[in-house]
């Protein structure tokens, strides 16, 4: 019989959602679960600071979790450190403190208030001040994914037909759609978020756990048994089974 692994999507600074999941995998394997994060701890929602800050009390408080780095979390820490205020894979008129992608809302979450007329640069100057280099220091230090048994666990999915050794770090945090149209079978079920969808979702390669947190939509939490999966509700486990193509 395969050990439970559990996984959290995309939190998204939803520290109460975050909460309330990991008292349901408590519930349903006990306060030694395995768990696996799927990135994404900032942006958007009000709590990134205090999301950090219990992610990295639990690994110094030893918690059996592994957590992977989102696009997300990479472009705070490259906006806090190097001022770099677009990604290079989003479009040339989005950067990280357009309303859209949430980054005022982590700064709001360390006490940096932005408004339109701010300069960027001032804002850096703040940001730098605000941010505790601990968690700096945890953004960086977070693997690209996480290999375990039957399962890899990926922030955004992988590029098809690369071994997974040769997988580039702007794929595994920010491929969509050459991954997600991608029906081939992988040596692994692929368990990603990135990609927002109304529920969580089994594409029989894969597995989508970003169910929308960001936007206020309940954040989804699944439990595995070798490539058998669940999700976690109120109501215990609910079966995901595969989408048909």
């Amino acid at each position: 019989m395969s050990i439970p692994i559990y996984a959290v999507g995309d939190i998204h600074g939803q520290l109460h959602m975050l909460q309330t999941a990991l008292a349901r995998i408590e519930a349903d394997g006990g306060p030694d679960a395995r768990v696996v994060f799927l990135g994404d701890y900032v942006d958007r929602g009000p709590n990134s600071r205090q999301v950090l800050d219990l992610l990295i009390e639990g690994r110094r408080a030893g918690r059996n979790w592994a957590m992977v780095k989102g696009n997300h979390d990479r472009m705070m820490a490259r906006f806090v450190q190097h001022c770099e205020i677009a990604d290079s894979r989003l479009p040339i008129t989005l950067n990280w403190l357009d309303p859209r992608l949430g980054g005022r809302e982590t700064l709001a979450s360390y006490g940096v208030e932005v408004t339109d007329s701010d300069r960027i640069y001032q804002v850096n100057e703040w940001a730098r001040d605000a941010v505790p280099q601990a968690h700096l220091d945890f953004v960086n230090d977070l693997p690209l994914y996480h290999r375990e048994g039957e399962l890899l666990f990926v922030h955004a999915g992988i590029r098809p037909g690369l071994p997974l050794e040769e997988q580039a770090e702007d794929d595994l945090v920010w491929i969509r759609q050459e991954f997600l149209h991608d029906a081939r079978a992988y040596p692994w079920l692929v368990v990603h978020g990135h990609t927002p969808v109304d529920r969580a979702e089994h594409c029989g390669n894969r597995v989508n756990l970003d169910a929308g947190a960001g936007y206020g939509r309940p954040l989804a939490t699944a439990v595995f048994e070798g490539r058998q999966c669940w999700l976690l509700t109120d109501a215990g486990r609910v079966p995901l089974e595969p989408n048909p193509r």
